[in-house]
C-alpha cells in the first residue's frame, strides 16, 4: 500500500469513529480489492474494503447489490461507513466459517451447507431483478457478455498452451457455436446472477435463520441472468471438489423447491449445462490470464478440476458440436499442457496487456 493510500485509509477509519483501530490484513482475492479485519472501540469486528479506484476498481456496485439483498432478508454485509469515492467501505464481519473451510473440517456438514445455499438460489428466483441497482441500470448477462468470457480462453489458455494465437476462423467458429448453446437462455432477464456463488465466498452462520443462515460476499458484478447460472458456480466449483451425488441431489432439490415440472426441469438441466460450458471456458481463461499477466501461476493447477466440469457439461447431447470443437481446438490440461502455460508465464506472454 502507498503512502497515500494508506493517510487516505487512515482519513476513513478515523470518520467512520474507528480511528484508533489497528487493521489486519485478510485473504484477499483476484482483484485488486484487499480486505482489513479490525476492531472497533466497541469491541465489535468489522472488516475494510480496500477498492483502490486508481486501479480500476469501484464500490458503487458493491454498495446497491448490499442494500438489495439485505431488503431480501438476506445475510450481505452490513455497510457500516462508506467513502465511495475513496473505494473504502466498512463492513459487517461475517466471521471466518468459510463453506470450504468447515466442510474441510466436517465432511458431515457439506449436505446441510449445500442445501442451504441452494434453498437461497430458489429464494432469490422468487425475486424479479429489478431494472436497477442503486442509482444505475442492472446490467444484462446478454450474448455479448456471455461471449466477452467464454473468449477468454481462447484468448489466454490457448496461445499459453500452444505458442500461438487462435486463428481468427476458430474464434468465429467458437463464437457461433457458444451462441447458439446459450441461444434459449440467454434472453433471461428474471434473476440477480451473484456470479461467484461458490465455497470460498460463502460463510456459514448456524446461529442465523434460514436463509439468512448463508453469507454472502463477492457479489459486485451481479447481472441480470438465468436462474441456473449461480446453480453451477455453487456445484462446478474451482476450488473444491463436489461428488456426482451431492450435485444431483442438489439439482434436484432446487428443481423442487422451484416447482419445475418435467419440462421445465429438461429445460433447466441444459440451461445448466450451456451456462456451466460458458462458465468454464471463461474460468480456463482467467486462470490462465491470472498466471500470465498477473503473476498468479498457482491458479494454473485449479484448471484440471475446471476441466473436468467443462467435459460433463459439454456431454450433454445437444452440445455435440461444441464439444467437438474444444476437443479439436482448445488442449485440455494434460501434465505437458500445464508445464508449457507454466512455461509462459515465465516468459514473453507475461507482458501482454
Amino acid at each position: 500500500m502507498s503512502a497515500a493510500r494508506a493517510e487516505a485509509l487512515s482519513r476513513f477509519l478515523r470518520a467512520a469513529g474507528a480511528g484508533g483501530a489497528v487493521p489486519r490484513p485478510l485473504a484477499g482475492d483476484a482483484s485488486n480489492r484487499r480486505y482489513l479485519r479490525l476492531d472497533l472501540p466497541s469491541g465489535r469486528p468489522a472488516v475494510v474494503m480496500d477498492a483502490p479506484p486508481e486501479r480500476g476498481e469501484d464500490v458503487r456496485p458493491f454498495v446497491a447489490v448490499t442494500r438489495w439483498l439485505r431488503g431480501l432478508g438476506l445475510a450481505a454485509p452490513e455497510i457500516l461507513a462508506a467513502d465511495e469515492a475513496g473505494g473504502f467501505l466498512l463492513l459487517e464481519d461475517l466471521g471466518d466459517d468459510l463453506y470450504a473451510r468447515v466442510c474441510a473440517g466436517d465432511p458431515g456438514a457439506e449436505a446441510p451447507l449445500y442445501e442451504a445455499a441452494v434453498d437461497l438460489l430458489a429464494t432469490l428466483a422468487d425475486h424479479p431483478a429489478p431494472a436497477r441497482m442503486g442509482d444505475r441500470p442492472l446490467p444484462p448477462y446478454d450474448a455479448a457478455v456471455l461471449w466477452r468470457e467464454a473468449a477468454l480462453a481462447m484468448e489466454w489458455w490457448l496461445p499459453a498452451v500452444t505458442g500461438a494465437p487462435a486463428s481468427p476462423d476458430a474464434v468465429a467458429e467458437l463464437r457461433a457455436l457458444l451462441a447458439a448453446a446459450t441461444a434459449p437462455v440467454e434472453p433471461a432477464r428474471d434473476v440477480v446472477v451473484l456470479r461467484d456463488y461458490h465455497a470460498e465466498n460463502l460463510i456459514w452462520l448456524p446461529d442465523r435463520a434460514g436463509d439468512a443462515r448463508v453469507g454472502l460476499l463477492d457479489y459486485q458484478d451481479a447481472l441480470a441472468g438465468h436462474a441456473a447460472y449461480d446453480l453451477v458456480s455453487l456445484l462446478e466449483d474451482a476450488r473444491r471438489d463436489t461428488s456426482a451425488e451431492l450435485r444431483a441431489a442438489m439439482v434436484a432439490r432446487y428443481l423442487d423447491r422451484r416447482g419445475l415440472g418435467s419440462g421445465d426441469a429438461r429445460a433447466f438441466r441444459t440451461a445448466y449445462a450451456a451456462l456451466g460450458a460458458q462458465r468454464n471456458l471463461k474460468i480456463v481463461g482467467i486462470f490462465a490470464r491470472l498466471a500470465i499477466r498477473d503473476g498468479k501461476p498457482r491458479y494454473l493447477g485449479l484448471i484440471p478440476r475446471v476441466w473436468d466440469h467443462l467435459a460433463r457439461d459439454l456431454a450433454h447431447p445437444d452440445f455435440a458440436a461444441l464439444a467437438g470443437f474444444v476437443a479439436r481446438h482448445i488442449p485440455a490440461p494434460a501434465a505437458d499442457a500445464l508445464a508449457r502455460a507454466e512455461a509462459a508465464a515465465r516468459g514473453p506472454l507475461a507482458a501482454a496487456p
